[in-house]
C-alpha cells in the first residue's frame, strides 16, 4: 500500500483493541473456529495428509479472502479494512484483562472463579492446580500469548497487510484447535502445528527482545532475561514459547516450568529462570510486562509499515 493505508489501519486497529478489547458479539475468530470445527468433522482422518488438506483449505481460503479485502476501494476504504482486521485479530487487551481477573480471584481466595479464569488463558486442567499452580499457568500464558495474540499479528500485518493479519490468526487458531500431541491430533494436527511454528519464528524472537529491553520497567534485569533465554529456552518443547517464557522468567525474577498437565497428558517442562516460583502477586507484574511489550510492538509495527510505504512511494 503505497499510500500509507496499512500503517494508518494498523494504528487505528491497535487503538481500538486498547480502548474496546475484543468485539463483544460475532467475533470473526470465533466464527472461523466454528467453520474449522465443521470442516474437521468432514475431513478428519488419522493421517498427516488429511491434516495438510484441512490446514491448506482453511489458511489458504483466509489469505485469499484477505487479499481480496485488502484491495477494495481507495485509501480510506483500505485503511478501514486494515483497521477492522487488526482489531479483530489482536487480543492484547483481553489477554491482560484475563490475567488481571485471575489475579483478583486468587487474591480473594475464590478458587472456583480462578479455575474458570485459567481456562480462558490456557488448556491446562484447572482441577489439578492449586493457587500457586494457577499463578504459574497465568504467568506462562501471559508470556506466550503476548507473542501469539499481539506481536505475531502485528509483525505479519506490518509485512503483509490484511492477508498477513488474517492468515496469521487462522494459523494460530488452528494450532490451538488441533495442534496438540494427543492421540487424535498427533498426525492430523501436524501441519497446523508446524505452520504455526514457522509463522511465529520471527515474532517470538521479537517478543523476547522486547522483553529483555523492558525488563527494568518491571523491576527486572535485562541481563537476567538474556541469560535465561540463552541458557534455558532451547530445552522448552516449543521452539517459540521457549524464548518468550524464558525471557519473561528472567525479566520478572521467576522460575517457570515443571510438570504441566493437559487433557491429553502431562508434560514435564524444563526450568526457565533462577527466581522463585510464581505467586499471586507476580501476575500483576506479568500483566504489566505483557502490556508494555504489546505497546512497543505496536509502535514498531506502525513505524515499519509507514517506513515501507514511504520507501515504495519514493521509487
Amino acid at each position: 500500500m503505497r499510500d500509507g493505508a496499512r500503517a494508518a489501519g494498523l494504528m487505528i486497529g491497535i487503538l481500538a483493541d486498547a480502548m474496546l478489547g475484543d468485539p463483544r458479539r460475532g467475533h470473526p475468530v470465533a466464527a472461523f473456529g466454528t467453520l474449522a470445527a465443521a470442516l474437521e468433522r468432514r475431513l478428519y482422518r488419522d493421517s498427516r495428509a488429511a491434516g495438510v488438506v484441512y490446514t491448506t483449505v482453511l489458511v489458504g481460503g483466509t489469505v485469499a479472502a484477505g487479499l481480496l479485502a485488502g484491495r477494495i476501494g481507495g485509501p480510506v476504504t483500505r485503511t478501514a479494512v486494515t483497521a477492522a482486521s487488526t482489531w479483530a485479530v489482536l487480543g492484547g487487551t483481553s489477554l491482560v484483562g484475563e490475567g488481571s481477573a485471575l489475579a483478583a480471584a486468587l487474591d480473594a481466595g475464590d478458587t472456583a472463579a480462578a479455575r474458570t479464569r485459567v481456562t480462558h488463558l490456557c488448556a491446562r486442567d484447572p482441577e489439578l492446580l492449586d493457587a500457586d499452580g494457577m499463578a504459574r499457568a497465568g504467568v506462562e500464558s501471559l508470556a506466550e500469548n503476548t507473542s501469539d495474540a499481539v506481536v505475531g499479528p502485528l509483525v505479519w500485518g506490518a509485512v503483509a497487510g490484511v492477508p498477513g493479519l488474517l492468515g496469521y490468526r487462522a494459523v494460530n487458531t488452528l494450532d490451538a484447535m488441533v495442534g496438540y500431541r494427543s492421540a487424535r491430533y498427533e498426525r492430523f494436527g501436524w501441519a497446523a502445528a508446524r505452520l504455526d511454528d514457522l509463522a511465529n519464528l520471527v515474532p517470538s524472537r521479537i517478543t523476547a527482545l522486547l522483553t529483555v529491553a523492558l525488563a527494568p520497567v518491571v523491576g527486572g534485569s535485562p541481563w537476567d532475561a538474556l541469560r535465561a533465554w540463552r541458557r534455558d529456552a532451547a530445552g522448552h518443547p516449543s521452539p517459540n514459547a521457549g524464548p518468550v517464557e524464558a525471557t519473561a522468567a528472567g525479566a520478572l525474577g521467576l522460575r517457570l516450568g515443571g510438570p504441566t498437565t493437559y487433557p491429553y497428558g502431562t508434560e514435564n517442562r524444563p526450568t526457565l529462570g533462577d527466581g522463585h516460583p510464581p505467586r499471586r502477586a507476580d501476575l500483576a507484574r506479568a500483566a504489566r510486562l505483557s502490556r508494555l511489550v504489546a505497546a512497543a510492538a505496536g509502535v514498531l509495527a506502525v513505524g515499519a509499515a509507514h517506513a515501507a510505504a514511504r520507501s515504495r512511494a519514493g521509487r
